[in-house]
């Protein structure tokens, strides 16, 4: 029998955080790999926040899900800003 009057301990393992980056591109190759065009379906997801434009090929679907959809949008806005040299 377990002695009530100790407290119990309970610890859980904080999920590794995964860099915007890095879920754009998993998702990107996943949605190629199945034949789909990448751009709208990640288009598609961003728009409507519906999950099912994303495969779950590669687990994609629920990493896409861990991450806020403007974060979506301003990473691939950065990029974009970068790319074109529109940084100041």
């Amino acid at each position: 029998m377990q002695n009530i009057n100790n407290t119990q301990y309970f610890k859980v393992q904080a999920e590794p955080v995964v860099q915007v980056k890095e879920v754009l591109s998993i998702v990107y190759q996943a949605l190629t790999e199945k034949g789909y065009n990448p751009v709208n379906q990640i288009v598609g997801y961003i728009m409507s926040g519906d999950p099912t434009y994303i495969t779950s090929h590669r687990n994609a679907r629920s990493l896409i899900m861990k991450v806020e959809r403007d974060e979506l949008v301003e990473e691939v806005l950065k990029e974009y800003i970068k790319t074109n040299n529109w940084e100041k």
